[in-house]
């Protein structure tokens, strides 16, 4: 068999989004086999680097697409990295501020929060913390996510991408009339953020870009490519690979377009799926 590249998307489709999360081993068994046969396996993950925990890159992936396609790497060789530029960067903030958004920037040295995000996230995340036991138990026990954010100190940095939670009763076509000849927007693929949330990266500075820069750079022939995804914003990764794989607890949207869907994450979804390919 040829050599094939793998894209794993992390968020609800590598890792089971809890508070505390992880990846199932037989994901990791699949992914292990499939690189002694001689295959890539690379995150696609909308996360930047500083939200790629150790429990993820322990698992020893032959590479990253990271913020959504704003950086490839190569083992530890950085491929190419778009960041948002100093200007863009001031009147994004400067907007949000003004209108009362609450947000968080990403680099690959850290996440960056807003002032008023971290009280927000933990309500989201754990519940009525300050008066619920049980709620004050999961608080207790943490989040990966929320350990990650620091507060946003104003030093200029390489960032890849903003992501804001939605503002009640602020439509998200001002967002986009304001921002779309700069930067890519997409919305969130995390619901308890809000309908109105989203992502903003810098135009070409997504999934698909990222995998025909990586497999044109690595020779790596496009009817040897497949990837897992379980959210819209895979879609057009799921579009441009020969094999696109949505997860059993996909959006309907992405299983519609998908080549094909697997079973759910917890239910061995990416085994099965690369046995069934022959990968593993």
């Amino acid at each position: 068999m040829e050599k094939s590249i793998i894209f794993f998307d992390v968020d609800g489709t590598l890792v089971v989004c809890e508070a505390k999360e992880y990846i199932p081993q037989s994901a990791i068994d699949a992914i292990h086999a499939a690189q002694k046969n001689g295959h890539l396996c690379y995150l696609c993950t909308g996360r930047s680097a500083a939200e790629i925990y150790p429990h993820i890159t322990n698992v020893g992936f032959d590479g990253i697409i990271g913020a959504g396609g704003s950086y490839v790497q190569i083992g530890n060789q950085m491929l190419y990295h778009h960041t948002i530029s100093s200007e863009s960067l001031r009147d994004l903030t400067q907007f949000f501020d003004e209108n009362g958004f609450d947000y968080y920037l990403e680099s690959n040295d850290g996440l960056f929060a807003s002032k008023n995000l971290v009280p927000r996230l933990e309500h989201i995340l754990y519940g009525d913390w300050e008066h619920d036991p049980a709620a004050a138990a999961k608080k207790e026990k943490g989040s990966d996510f929320i350990d990650a954010l620091r507060p946003l100190d104003g030093k200029e940095r390489g960032y890849n991408k903003v992501c804001f939670l939605e503002r009640e009763g602020f439509p998200w076509e001002k967002i986009e009339e304001k921002f779309n000849d700069r930067f890519t927007i997409i919305r969130c693929t995390v619901p308890s953020f809000g309908e109105n949330s989203g992502e903003l990266t810098i135009p070409n500075s997504n999934k698909s870009y990222a995998i025909d820069t990586l497999i044109r750079h690595l020779g790596i022939d496009q009817k040897n490519t497949f990837a897992f995804g379980d959210g819209m914003n895979d879609a057009e990764m799921l579009r441009y690979v020969a094999h696109g794989i949505a997860m059993g607890n996909a959006k309907e949207g992405l299983k519609a377009i998908a080549d094909e869907v697997t079973e759910s994450q917890t239910e061995d979804g990416i085994a099965n799926a690369m046995k069934r390919h022959g990968l593993c």
